[in-house]
């Protein structure tokens, strides 16, 4: 309901804390599931989505995890991306996410060699369209990558590369919108739980929603949702810069390359983007989006020129830094209730591969929420009693 002032207030079946492309997309698939006949309301802080991690992303997808979880969540990330106007259109206007598929490289030295080739294992077993290359190999197929210190690489064959994630974004929440879901923009101050429930979301203009599920889809800013209902969430907000260069030399067939020094790089147009974790001692949770310019002169630009000889002539033409929602403890998504507080929902904690997984994980909460339990993919292994029984998901393959 709209009271006097425009102001919403009033209950909702379910409230989504945060509008990125986590949120929006429960809202669309609870919005869009038949058995669902509730009502909904996304709380975003940020309409203009300036500082949001949906809108700074790099937009990658990848089928090459080391967790067969996050291998299935992709396999459906592909497939929804690939028809998305499927999925996404109103009034007949498709969705253009300009998806590509070059596919995901991932080199190894002799240290990283045997993790390269059990996470191949666990790969081909999900059936994942993946190639395990000898130095020799690699040359023959890219003659611009100097091999130089590798012992193979592991190269996406299919259903693997980039897309446009604001797109991507703005699509779910279109849609969500011609579905019916109520969108507010406001930022919430607190919950209101009562023993093992949370029976209304606080926002700062002062109202009111009360609610018979809250989702808390806050990306970086996560923990302090959290926080409000009592209840510990280890993600934290780092900061990732990503930088814009130019090559004279073309790079045929080029796909996302993740060198063994952490540094990688991808096509993005006629230029070049790369990035690379900071060192540990740099990577503090933050509320900072200033690009450390220095982080590419010392540390990116020298792996660079090593592993492509035509980057040791290259210039940055731009920059900028975005939020990784970072799970502290094992790099993997949290998703599901909280054992104490049955109707609050995690969908937090992606480490930088929430885009790609946003279709599967939308889809899960919505089925959780709807049907009390996961039907299409098994998302168990997320839940949060993990990090009450210390039973880390760990993921080896994070960027």
């Amino acid at each position: 309901m709209k009271p006097a002032g425009g102001m919403m207030s009033g209950r909702f079946d379910v409230v989504i804390v945060g509008g990125g492309v986590m949120g929006c997309s429960v809202a669309y698939f609870l919005a869009s599931d038949p058995a669902f006949g509730g009502s909904i309301a996304v709380v975003e802080r940020d309409p203009t989505y300036r500082t949001a991690s949906s809108a700074l992303s790099a937009s990658s997808i990848r089928q090459q995890f080391s967790t067969p979880a996050n291998i299935a969540l992709s396999q459906f990330g592909i497939s929804f991306l690939r028809s998305v106007s499927d999925h996404l259109s109103v009034d007949d206007d498709p969705v253009d996410l300009g998806l590509r598929e070059p596919g995901y490289l991932y080199l190894a030295t002799e240290a990283g060699a045997d993790i390269l080739r059990k996470n191949h294992a666990i790969q081909k077993a999900s059936a994942v369209d993946v190639a395990l290359l000898t130095p020799e190999e690699l040359a023959a197929r890219f003659p611009w990558l100097s091999v130089d210190g590798l012992v193979a690489g592991s190269l996406g064959l299919s259903g693997e590369g980039w897309f446009d994630g604001y797109s991507l974004m703005q699509g779910f929440r279109r849609k969500a919108k011609a579905l019916g879901v109520t969108f507010i923009a406001a930022d919430v101050v607190g919950l209101d739980r009562v023993g093992d429930r949370v029976n209304g979301v606080l926002l700062d203009n002062g109202e009111r929603l009360d609610c018979g599920v809250v989702v808390n889809a806050a990306g970086a800013k996560a923990r302090r949702v959290a926080e409000f209902a009592g209840i510990p969430l280890p993600v934290s907000a780092r900061k990732r810069c990503v930088f814009v260069f130019d090559c004279r030399d073309p790079l045929p067939a080029c796909p996302l390359v993740i060198d063994p020094s952490g540094v990688w790089f991808r096509p993005e147009g006629a230029q070049f983007i790369c990035g690379a974790p900071p060192p540990a001692d740099r990577d503090p949770d933050t509320d900072d989006l200033t690009v450390e310019h220095d982080l590419f002169d010392d540390t990116m630009w020298p792996a660079l020129a090593a592993r492509v000889p035509a980057f040791e002539a290259i210039k940055v033409t731009a920059s900028w830094a975005g939020f990784y929602e970072y799970n502290d403890v094992d790099q993997n998504a949290i998703l599901g209730a909280h054992p104490d507080v049955a109707n609050l929902l995690f969908c937090n904690g992606f480490s930088g591969h929430g885009l790609q997984q946003a279709p599967g994980v939308g889809r899960g909460l919505a089925e959780l929420i709807v049907h009390g339990g996961y039907r299409s993919l098994d998302l168990t292994p997320f839940g949060y009693q993990r990090l009450l029984d210390n039973r880390p998901l760990l993921e080896t393959c994070v960027i």
